[in-house]
């Protein structure tokens, strides 16, 4: 024998009733059926209910509208043939509600007694519909079954009268029996009660107990319990095997799969709950046991209560006095006010408590009167309320197995920037239970979900700053590597924001990086870096990851506030990392302190592995004596260029065309790029320094960087002799040019040097880069030398860093 009970939605519509009957047909075995009111309709009731104690008059075009819906109901799926007596049953109801709600009108007055008999027409009435529905069906009034006692100011199940009568009730055993779930009957008054919100559940498991039921079926809408919610997050899935305690603490913490009293009942008698889907009967489900199935997983699920109030006693006068927290819960108890999950601090100063906000005023108002003497005396404070906060449970077993998980599980968190306000831990170690700002719910079980459920890739979220040359190209990069990464890395790089100098688009799903360029132009959401930061912040993603191809001093300015709220930066921007020694310092303490990462290794040598490198000699223990680089991929293109047949000034144009010169080659000519870059490895190599130490050697006249660009162009070609003879000299004892950045007992400088052939930096060609590294334990330099210049590289070198920010 089966006990099923379908909720709401499963009996809401014409195509789900007939779901209904379908799925309880094809049975061999006999079968109880406990239903729902239609979907919608307890909530109808209970406002018409409001509205007739209000002596609102609309409360009559609304019931009407409700007798419609169930009128038409019976019309969709019940037989002509069936209707007639089912049809008068139904009216005879509405009638009957009708009559009083009118009562409740005139007087009005809604009394708990009426409120429970108007609220039960619900469940009365579709099981009516059910079980003309569904062949060879009996129904029974499940208020002549379940039955209740009053304890305070709650119904509570009569359980010795309630067994009693469904013994009487179901013997025999029908082949079907029909019941509406939810409703009651007090055992003493004889009216009508009922089990509270997810009695239907309650009915069900209460039967299954009783009749030593095979297995218990709640029919939903949904496939089982879930990893987390699906509406926050989209990678959910089904939970194919809970414990009864498992499922006891997702229901507790806000999984509304089923009603937690459902599990008591049927678990005292290791009776299997199965979590189905009306829609897909043939889905995935969960089963609940005793014991659930081994899992790889730690943890089986995640669940939350949206809204949360915590409210805190606290005082010296706590320390050591027992009885402090029997005086703390029966108080609330005495007043009706659930605490769902408690927190004491070891020192037993404080003891805060998790309630409904609904709740928290209340509570702080009993408590301090019922602490008034202590609260008057200093001994104690008065109970202090915090909210807007959410409660976040992880679930699983296996917690108590596996050392370290909940260590893990605080350090994802404070690595993207959630903060915890309170934690729970049961000595079961079954689940542990923690309470958030609710503006960061969504970023805690996005960034929960993703550390223990989806195991097989890590998801970052790209935030791209500047779609020039340079963004263009990573786009395109990770367009191309996505499916790879994904398979051989186990990463996926999520775009979520792409924000260019007009326009910029964002989707917290994802951005197609092969058609970036259409969703910007389809956007209306302004460009720029003020606005970026806004969306950052409001989006409040997970695993955020801030990407700057730009050479934007604004830019740059908003890394502190990015990394204060945990998002990593990785930049092909020098500015940060070559201004303010202090500054930059600040940045990368920040960052640590935080948990991410502040990436920038295309500062120098575009993809080229040299700040690594450098990092890497320090952190093992050596010391980084000098540095000798050419680190201008704009200055060798000019100079490896330059011949008989093109003059200085034809190659500068070239540089231009080629783009590996800024807009205004005299960025690049006038060195202040290198000093940048060769402070910037200075810095790393332990040294504090500043670009204004760096001592520049200009090998053009200082009238050259005066005026306007049209006037450079002009008067470039003047020069171009005077570098032709000198080239040919120079050709001529086996030298060239160079422009050479240098570090060198604790000094800088850059300039153009004449490099004897045999030197490592005389056989660089086209743009390369190359940089000879002397350290205590490389006496001969160790060189890097390759392309240090060009989109592609530095886009690479830029997509290399997101990859290290993975490895957090």
């Amino acid at each position: 024998m089966k006990v099923l009970k379908f909720g709401g939605t499963s009996v809401g519509t014409p195509s789900s009733i007939l779901n209904v009957k379908k799925i309880v047909e094809a049975e061999t075995s006999p079968t109880i059926v406990v239903v729902s009111a239609l979907g919608g309709v307890t909530d109808q009731l209970i406002l018409l209910s409001r509205l007739a104690a209000e002596n609102d008059l609309s409360y009559l075009e609304k019931l009407s509208m409700l007798s419609k819906r169930h009128h038409e109901m019976i019309e969709e799926v019940i037989a002509p043939e069936r209707r007639g007596k089912l049809t008068a049953l139904v009216e005879q109801h509405f009638t009957e509600l009708s009559s009083i709600l009118k009562g409740v009108s005139l007087i009005r007055e809604l009394t708990p007694k009426t409120s429970d008999a108007i609220v039960a027409y619900g469940e009365r009435i579709s099981s009516l519909i059910v079980s003309e529905l569904i062949e060879n069906a009996t129904h029974l009034d499940a208020r002549n079954i379940i039955t209740t006692c009053r304890q305070g100011e709650k119904n509570i199940v009569d359980f010795e009268t309630t067994h009693q009568r469904i013994l009487s009730a179901f013997s025999p055993l029908a082949s079907v029996t029909v019941l509406g779930g939810f409703i009651s009957r007090d055992v003493e008054t004889h009216r009508t009660t009922n089990l509270g919100r997810g009695g239907s559940d309650y009915t069900a498991a209460i039967l299954a107990a009783a009749l030593d039921a095979e297995a218990l079926e709640i029919w939903t809408d949904v496939d089982g319990f879930m990893t987390a919610d699906p509406r926050v997050i989209p990678t959910a899935c089904t939970i194919e095997s809970l414990s009864y305690s498992e499922a006891t603490e997702l229901c507790n913490f806000g999984a509304k799969v089923i009603y937690p009293p459902t599990i008591y009942p049927v678990c005292s008698k290791n009776i299997p709950i199965f979590v189905r889907n009306t829609f897909n009967p043939e889905g995935a489900r969960t089963i609940i046991t005793q014991k659930a199935a081994k899992s790889e997983r730690l943890i089986r699920g995640i669940s939350s209560v949206n809204e949360t109030s915590v409210v805190t006693v606290s005082g010296m006068s706590m320390v050591g006095v027992i009885g402090v927290n029997r005086r703390i819960f029966s108080t609330l108890a005495a007043a009706g006010i659930s605490v769902f999950m408690v927190a004491q601090a070891a020192s037993e100063t404080s003891t805060s408590l998790c309630v409904t906000p609904s709740d928290a005023a209340r509570a702080c108002e009993i408590l301090d009167a019922e602490f008034a003497l202590e609260i008057e005396d200093g001994a104690m404070n008065p109970t202090h309320c915090r909210d807007e906060l959410a409660t976040i449970a992880v679930v699983g077993e296996n917690l108590r197995h596996q050392t370290g998980t909940v260590g893990k599980l605080f350090s994802v968190l404070g690595r993207n920037g959630v903060g915890v306000c309170a934690v729970a831990l049961g000595a079961l170690e079954t689940s542990v239970s923690f309470v958030v700002e609710r503006s960061q719910l969504r970023k805690a079980l996005n960034v929960l979900h993703d550390s223990f459920f989806l195991r097989d890739y890590e998801e970052l979220n790209v935030f791209l700053c500047g779609t020039g040359t340079v963004g263009g190209k990573l786009l395109e990069q990770i367009a191309a590597q996505s499916d790879m990464l994904r398979k051989q890395r186990g990463l996926k790089v999520n775009v979520v924001g792409i924000s260019g100098r007009s326009a910029a688009v964002y989707d917290r799903e994802g951005i197609d990086p092969h058609r970036y360029a259409e969703a910007l132009a389809a956007s209306d959401s302004p460009g720029g870096i003020a606005h970026m930061m806004e969306e950052i912040l409001r989006m409040n993603i997970f695993n955020s990851v801030f990407v700057d191809c730009t050479a934007s001093e604004e830019v740059a300015a908003y890394y502190p506030q990015l990394i204060d709220n945990n998002v990593s930066v990785v930049t092909a921007n020098k500015i940060a990392a070559s201004g303010s020694y202090d500054d930059y310092c600040r940045l990368k303490d920040l960052a640590r302190d935080r948990g991410v990462k502040f990436l920038y290794e295309t500062n120098v040598g575009a993809g080229l592995p040299i700040i690594n490198t450098i990092n890497d000699l320090i952190a093992s223990g050596d010391r980084v004596i000098g540095i000798e680089a050419v680190l201008s991929g704009t200055l060798n293109f000019v100079f490896n260029t330059l011949s008989e047949d093109i003059p200085l000034s034809e190659t500068v144009r070239l540089a231009k065309e080629n783009g590996f010169s800024e807009p205004d080659p005299r960025i690049d000519l006038s060195g202040m790029d290198v000093i940048r870059k060769i402070t910037i490895l200075a810095r790393e190599s332990g040294y504090r320094v500043e670009t204004s130490d760096i001592k520049a050697n200009l090998f053009l006249p200082q009238s050259m960087f005066e005026g306007s660009p049209d006037d450079f162009w002009k008067n470039l070609p003047s020069l171009d002799g005077q570098f032709e003879a000198e080239r040919k000299r120079l050709e001529a004892e086996k030298k060239c040019w160079r422009f050479v950045a240098e570090w060198k007992n604790g000094k800088g400088s850059v300039g153009l040097k004449e490099i004897p052939q045999g030197h490592p930096l005389y056989e660089l060609e086209g743009s390369n880069n190359i940089v000879c590294l002397t350290t205590e334990r490389y006496d001969t330099p160790m060189l890097i030398q390759g392309y240090g210049a060009g989109a592609a590289v530095t886009a690479a070198g830029v997509f290399a860093d997101i990859m290290r920010v993975s490895s957090i």
